[in-house]
């Protein structure tokens, strides 16, 4: 049975029109409203139930169907602050200073919804039995939002769950995201004349400045692969005042969750050790726990069939044009790099056709809170190429691609995908669900 395509075929263009409307529409984490809103209308059109998520009120969940098996789609529709830019090989923003789409989440969305769409009309004409179901996920970037749809329970019940991002590559992305922890250190002191009086103060900022001292210490005696990152967020007020309270965030990374928790833990000491050395006191503030990512080769291996099937995609000439040009405002090895991971060839900026499955049994650096879902129920990650290689995410570069009509062209080839990986779950006779959750219920 392959009717999600034929059916796909007739709604393509809605992953342009959805994705170019968010990309016009930017909104950080948890002030989706308009992106969420736009969902809702969409999807409620085509014939889905749609429910908001307790607690979190731009998240939303959208299904067609009824019982098992039941699967899904994430979506996820945040933008990101200062990467404001036209769809311009040259540094523009639209409006100075102001939020842009520099991860593609207005394509990431979109490529889902349309996806579910398709593969409910294939539903309706072939009775196909079971459940679609899209996923609308906000505040990925601060990573709240699916730890907070997790807490409501709405990812309990899925038998399989698919999840895409834009990128450089068409293909699955086996690697394994990292784990992290994103915290704040408040420390308070005594405030105090910093000429006249210096010795009544007790200065948060020293604090602060010793904490990080010791955490860049401690970067030698933690295990290989994990990362220390941070920021001051509040140096004080006014430089001839000892500041009274100051502040710094911190993120531990690594590969798994286990690790990032144990040096959490000494970094706490770190803080208490400045604290006590400053005479000042100090607080800390869980702001984001991130899982790292079960993969499930079962799910990887049957989607890369699904993105052989697909073929590759048909980018225009324009569009190559485009991404050449912004490459060119990279540094060479940004490309070069890129190239070497599939050794494409020279002068290839938007990478066309389906690929080798990319990074199985390695770890990778970045994280997403889609890793609580991977631990929730049987789950897979893939990828089309909506970004030049080369082209790092969270640039001005990116911002450009999401808006680009080669972005969306990825992202409606990445719908294409979806749609068809959705059928073949719902209609699949050969035990793959079953097998998928064998190798889910396995020790990790």
């Amino acid at each position: 049975m392959n009717k999600a395509l034929q059916y796909f075929g007739d709604i393509k263009e809605d992953v342009g029109i959805l994705a170019k409307k968010i990309w016009n529409h930017p909104e950080l984490a948890l002030e989706e409203t308009y992106a969420a809103g736009l969902y809702r209308e969409y999807l409620e059109a085509q014939g889905f139930r749609v429910t908001t998520v307790e607690g979190l009120s731009t998240a939303l969940v959208a299904e067609y169907g009824s019982g098992h098996p039941i699967v899904g789609v994430l979506g996820e529709y945040d933008a990101l602050p200062g990467l404001s830019q036209k769809v311009s090989a040259r540094q523009e923003p639209t409006e100075e200073g102001e939020v842009g789409h520099g991860c593609g989440h207005n394509l990431l969305g979109a490529a889902a919804a349309v996806a579910c769409v398709a593969v409910k009309k294939s539903m309706e004409v072939s009775g196909i039995a079971g459940t679609v179901r899209f996923y609308g996920c906000p505040a990925e970037e601060i990573g709240k939002g699916k730890a907070i749809m997790n807490d409501q329970g709405v990812f309990d019940d899925m038998d399989a769950c698919l999840t895409w991002h834009p990128g450089p590559w068409n293909t699955v992305t086996a690697s394994r995201l990292s784990a992290l922890m994103r915290s704040e250190f408040f420390f308070h002191g005594v405030g105090a004349h910093a000429g006249a009086h210096p010795e009544l103060g007790r200065s948060a900022l020293d604090a602060v400045e010793l904490m990080n001292v010791g955490a860049n210490y401690l970067r030698e005696h933690i295990p290989m692969g994990t990362r220390l990152h941070y920021i001051i967020t509040n140096g004080g007020q006014v430089v001839n005042t000892v500041p009274e309270d100051a502040s710094v965030q911190y993120v531990v990374r690594a590969p798994r969750s286990n690790v990032v928790q144990d040096v959490f833990e000494r970094l706490k000491k770190v803080a208490e050790g400045a604290a006590m050395m400053t005479e000042t006191e100090v607080r800390f503030e869980v702001q984001s726990n991130y899982y790292d990512t079960k993969n499930n080769s079962v799910l990887e291996d049957l989607m890369h069939e699904v993105y052989q099937e697909c073929g590759e995609i048909q980018f225009s000439q324009d569009e190559k044009d485009l991404a050449e040009e912004l490459v060119k405002t990279l540094p060479e090895s940004h490309y070069k790099n890129n190239r070497a991971v599939y050794d494409t060839e020279e002068g290839i900026y938007l990478d066309s056709l389906p690929r080798p499955i990319l990074g199985r049994g390695e770890s990778f650096g970045a994280s997403s809170d889609i890793g609580i879902v991977t631990y929730k129920v049987p789950t897979m990650q893939c990828s089309a190429t909506c970004f030049p290689l080369g082209v790092p995410l969270h640039s001005w570069q990116a911002t450009a691609s999401a808006g680009s009509d080669f972005g969306v062209r990825g992202a409606t080839h990445m719908a294409k995908v979806l749609a068809r990986g959705l059928e073949r779950l719902l209609t699949d006779d050969t035990g793959i669900l079953e097998k998928a959750k064998r190798e889910f219920l396995q020790e990790d």
